[in-house]
């Protein structure tokens, strides 16, 4: 057994010496500034019951440098650089002959180390993971009470103060000499389960504990990256040593020009029903055009039947549509074939939510939508989600994670507002590991204590691949410093500067755009001056700055202002500022709306196959088409497209086909065009394909009741004393249609006001190709109206309710039976 304190290797990079030691308490590594230590952790592994690091001996050991270019698509910075660290990997034989690694990166800003088991026969079990960081010279510490999706708030204490627990990563930690460590983890995948901290007192030691209690385990690598980024807070804010030591690109992302960072207008966080409202979601994208931004998420609500005409919509506006789900929507073969269809309709992103997991089966899932989404080039946003752990490198579609308490928890408790100390702390914590979805600039929040200043400085304090900005956006139109600020704002950074501050009092954070600076500065406490220094930016610390601050009326108050070396703003209470610095020559404002464009042209919205399932699509000569999974699509010439469905194609079902052009603008038009299996026979009106819908209250849902707004929240379909299992909810006003194609003979079915809206009443109205075939007024508690409409051979069918009253009803379409017709 080795027992000397001579190091076993040692690693020197810049001011930095990491040492290798075995001693008599175990095996460490001590990271040392000028002989002076500072960190010191624990090494070990506990695999297959045997606790390694006991009886050990060193039988090997190399070092190599590691050089890599790094093109990050989003984050910190967007430029090329060359990163290069110095690696060790010391191999050591257990007294039994079991044998396993320590590799060792040092880099100018941090350390990361890992273990290898490289010779395992079969597999076995990672059952503890002893890396252990020595608490005793640390004095302070910016936490977060660990929970899966790390929606705690962050919060200072003293490291003496900890209770002992679990603490998620990145965690921070100050010494009495005001040097700072961050704590985190790198370069994860479905071969592990996540770590986070856990503080002992008694040992005055944080060690790594990961959410599976035994992981199954194979010959290579066992553990991530455990990373340590060190130095004063510049060296922390603008690390990115979680990316370097990741992998590099994926294979299937050689190629990742197709993702778009940049701003994207949200009405979720507004009103939360909106999602089900294309009208809501269009104008969404009207005001989001002028602004110049580049996205729109669409958040629960949106409905496969207008999806294809938003993204349509937005296209001609420069716009790119992503759509939200839930994880296990997503979970398995079959239901990830869910993203291909999606692709089809020329949805550009997804926002993936409540994953709440750590565990090595959860991260198996995240390898799936990685690996999906990359082939079929959607950009991901991860809520719910565990925190950046260096997939921004390997997989560059993902754009943003939430893994922060933000502007959503206004929605869902309303009596705990966000403070400015949760705040401040993020830059120097959370966000220095990776893009963080917080929604920022929630001007209407509800028991908002922040000031207006400081949630527009957000919008550059805090970074993500693609910011989506929480309030309605009609609210910012009607602000000139807001909507200023969020059209000139980039869609992406070249660097970051950390200019001023500390976890405690304030963040001033500098990112430059080409000749630009935009500074942002949140603070908590007292108001009052601060003088930010600018030697960081260069320019010989002149330039010509815009400055946005509190005015004395909750507003806010711009200015143009020359400065040299230093910007002096005073600052509300809980406030904060946001500026553009450039040369005083310079032109300071540049944003212009998006350009209009118009949409592919096509014969007809609607098309029919024949009895083969072929069916001639007629567009633009320049086009192309896009196709649903298991469908065909042959160019003809000339603009003629001959496409089939599958064989499974319901009789009165339809598939989206999508006309794309690329004509060089930012993104690709599109026009959709839908594509019918005739009707045939007959069939309940609930399981054909809806080609329009405009309702009240969400969408128009299938085989239950309207519901609250949501699609999916109704209950079973009741009028009175009579139930259904079958047929449509709708709200008062409301409508839907579908596609008859002269098919269909007649229509049946009762229709009444559902038991979930008492004391109200409606319009039901059956129609065939605008003419009214039948009209009845329902009330709540009476029982449903039997109808029969002849439909003698009409295109389009449409159910239609008119609202009476104040209060919209909800009606339910019971059972409606369609018949073919008869010859």
């Amino acid at each position: 057994m080795v027992t000397a304190v001579t190091p076993l290797i040692s690693l020197n990079r810049g001011l930095h010496r990491v040492d290798v030691t075995a001693e008599e308490s175990g095996l460490y590594a001590a990271v040392r500034t000028q002989s002076q230590e500072f960190l010191r952790v624990r090494l070990g592994l506990t695999v297959g019951g045997r606790r390694l690091a006991n009886g050990t001996e060193v039988f090997r050991s190399s070092e190599r440098q590691v050089a890599e270019r790094i093109e990050p698509v989003s984050g910190k910075t967007t430029l090329p650089t060359l990163r290069n660290h110095d690696e060790a990997t010391i191999s050591f034989v257990e007294r039994d002959g079991f044998e396993w690694s320590v590799v060792l990166r040092l880099a100018e800003d941090g350390l990361a180390l890992r273990y290898d088991i490289p010779d395992l026969w079969g597999v076995s079990t990672l059952d503890a993971e002893h890396t252990a960081v020595q608490l005793s010279t640390w004095e302070r510490a910016w936490m977060l009470d660990y929970q899966t999706w790390y929606e705690t708030p962050r919060f200072g204490s003293a490291v003496k103060e900890l209770a002992p627990g679990s603490y998620g990563f990145p965690a921070l930690l100050e010494n009495a000499a005001g040097g700072y460590l961050l704590i985190s983890e790198a370069a994860i995948d479905g071969r592990y389960s996540g770590a986070h901290g856990v503080v002992d007192q008694g040992r005055q030691e944080l060690t790594f504990e990961t959410a599976d209690v035994s992981t199954e385990i194979a010959r290579g690598t066992v553990t991530p990256w455990r990373v340590f980024v060190f130095g004063d807070l510049t060296a922390i804010v603008e690390t990115n040593l979680v990316d370097e030591v990741a992998p590099g690109r994926h294979a299937s992302m050689t190629d990742a020009s197709w993702v778009r960072p940049g701003r994207a207008a949200w009405s979720w966080w507004s009103d939360f029903y909106s999602g089900a409202q294309i009208e809501h979601q269009k104008h969404f994208v009207d005001v989001a055009a002028e602004m110049g931004w580049e996205h729109l998420l669409i958040d629960c609500g949106w409905e496969e039947t207008w999806v294809p005409e938003i993204v349509a919509y937005a296209s001609s506006a420069g716009i790119q549509v992503h759509l939200w789900c839930v994880w296990h929507d997503l979970d398995g073969p079959e239901k990830i074939s869910k993203l291909a269809l999606w692709k089809s309709w020329g949805v550009a992103g997804i926002k993936v939510d409540f994953m709440e997991s750590e565990s090595k089966d959860r991260y198996r899932w995240y390898d799936s939508i990685l690996q999906e989404s990359a082939r079929l080039r959607l950009m991901v946003n991860f809520h719910g989600s565990v925190i950046p752990r260096g997939w921004a490198r390997t997989w560059p579609q993902v754009v943003s994670y939430e893994a922060i308490r933000g502007s959503e928890y206004y929605v869902f408790y309303q009596d705990t507002p966000l403070t400015s100390s949760h705040n401040v702390i993020q830059p120097f914590t959370r966000n220095v590991v990776g893009a963080m979805d917080y929604t920022p600039v929630a001007l209407k929040a509800p028991g908002r204590t922040t000031s207006a200043a400081h949630e527009l400085a957000m919008a550059v304090v805090f970074e993500s691949g693609i910011t989506h900005f929480a309030d309605d956006v009609d609210v910012y139109a009607a602000e000139p410093a807001v909507s200023r600020l969020l059209q000139e704002l980039p869609s992406k950074w070249d660097e970051t500067r950390l200019l001023a501050g500390s976890p405690d009092t304030e963040a001033v954070l500098a990112r430059r755009s080409g000749d630009r600076w935009f500074v942002g500065a949140l603070a908590t406490g007292p108001s009052r001056h601060l003088s930010v220094p600018l030697d960081r930016l260069g320019n010989d610390g002149t330039f010509r700055a815009w400055v946005v601050t509190d005015a004395g009326d909750g507003g806010f108050e711009e200015s143009v202002v020359s400065v040299e070396k230093t910007l002096e703003v005073d600052i509300a209470n809980d406030g904060g500022f946001a500026a553009i610095l450039v040369a005083e020559a310079a032109e300071l404002f540049r944003a212009e709306p998006n350009q209009r464009r118009g949409l592919p042209w096509t014969a007809a919205p609607i098309v029919e196959a024949d009895e083969s399932g072929r069916a001639e699509v007629h567009v633009d000569e320049v086009a192309t088409l896009r196709v649903p999974p298991r469908w065909s699509a042959k160019s003809l010439g000339q603009g003629r497209w001959e496409v089939h469905h599958p064989d499974d194609l319901r009789p009165g079902c339809a598939g989206v086909v999508m006309v794309e052009v690329n004509d060089g603008g930012a993104v690709p038009l599109f026009s959709p065009v839908r594509v019918f299996r005739p009707f045939t026979g007959e069939a309940q009106l609930s399981n054909l394909t809806m080609i329009e819908f405009r309702n009240e209250s969400g969408p128009v849902e299938r085989d239950m009741s309207n519901g609250g707004g949501n699609p999916g929240d109704g209950q079973r379909l009741r009028v009175g004393d009579v139930q259904a299992g079958t047929g449509l909810g709708m709200s008062s006003p409301g409508h839907a249609s579908f596609h008859l194609g002269g098919h269909a003979s007649h229509l049946s079915g009762e229709v009444g006001v559902d038991n979930e809206t008492p004391n109200t009443s409606a319009v039901a109205i059956v129609e065939a190709d605008g003419r009214e075939l039948f009209r009845a007024e329902i009330r709540a508690g009476e029982p449903p109206v039997p109808f029969t409409a002849d439909l003698d051979g009409a295109k389009v069918l449409t159910l239609r309710t008119l609202a009476i009253g104040e209060d919209p009803a909800h009606v339910d379409w019971l059972s409606p039976v369609l018949y073919e017709t008869r010859t």
